[in-house]
């Protein structure tokens, strides 16, 4: 594959094509997601509940994810790497520049960052110094204590009506993507309508511009202390390659919108 960019998917955008994204937190997987046809591969803060054995992403440091950046990059084939700052690690506009500086130096192509209308100074900052930001709304895990929960986000209509609001300002603020989590799918296709920049989505239903998958769940080995959502499926069950043959399924099935299906999703 040859290297993926942030034109790469705003173009597929135009296009009306597709584009997967995985979880990756080593250089094994990296390689194997970024040569079967994923995209986008996102370092991410999952990293805590998946790897470390936590409850949340909460107790993930700063430290925590460039040592995994770093393993991810010297792993990966040509897709776009974009990384979370973790919780707490962009809490100031200062501090949103040098956390992410760090996460830039160790390979990523993008950071993520958590929140909505609150964010856009932080965003503006970042993207002047030429740091793109993909902005993440809908359910935050970073934000799971004020939110009660892990619960879909954006069902009220004054809900919805504000998200689609905050989303314009994020971009208007500078954001290069927009990634939406457990949002309904008239919500979802409302706000990849109205933006120009790719929106991914998980839990949000098939039509965003891509999709995105944690990889244990796509695998099958969420950990069993964590329920398995609803917007999950176990790529691997239905493989006749193993692993690496899960990771070309996966992709094949958002490229063909063959997944996810309304099953997957929240009206």
């Amino acid at each position: 594959m040859t290297t993926v960019s942030l034109n790469t998917l705003a173009k597929r955008k135009r296009e009306g094509r597709k584009f997967a994204s995985l979880t990756a937190y080593d250089a094994l997987f990296a390689e194997l997601i970024s040569t079967s046809g994923v995209e986008v591969i996102l370092v991410g803060d999952s990293l805590g509940m998946v790897l470390q054995g936590h409850d949340s992403t909460l107790p993930v440091a700063l430290d925590d994810m460039v040592y995994h950046m770093n393993c991810v990059r010297r792993g990966n084939r040509g897709s776009m790497i974009m990384a979370d700052l973790p919780f707490m690690s962009y809490a100031s506009e200062s501090q949103s520049l040098e956390s992410a500086a760090s996460l830039m130096r160790c390979g990523a192509h993008v950071v993520k960052l958590e929140g909505g209308a609150w964010l856009a100074e932080s965003t503006r900052l970042l993207s002047e110094r030429g740091i793109p930001v993909c902005a993440h709304m809908g359910l935050t895990p970073q934000s799971i204590n004020r939110l009660g929960g892990y619960r879909v986000q954006g069902r009220q209509p004054d809900q919805a009506s504000t998200m689609i609001e905050e989303a314009q300002i994020l971009q208007d603020s500078g954001a290069a993507l927009l990634l939406l989590e457990c949002v309904p799918v008239d919500l979802a296709t409302a706000i990849t309508g109205k933006l120009e920049i790719p929106v991914i989505g998980i839990g949000a239903g098939p039509h965003t511009d891509g999709q995105i998958m944690v990889m244990h769940d796509l695998l099958g080995v969420t950990p069993p202390r964590i329920r398995v959502p609803k917007f999950v499926k176990n790529f691997l069950r239905e493989s006749t390659d193993g692993i690496a043959g899960a990771f070309r399924a996966y992709a094949d099935a958002v490229h063909e919108e063959r997944f996810p299906e309304m099953e997957h999703s929240f009206t």
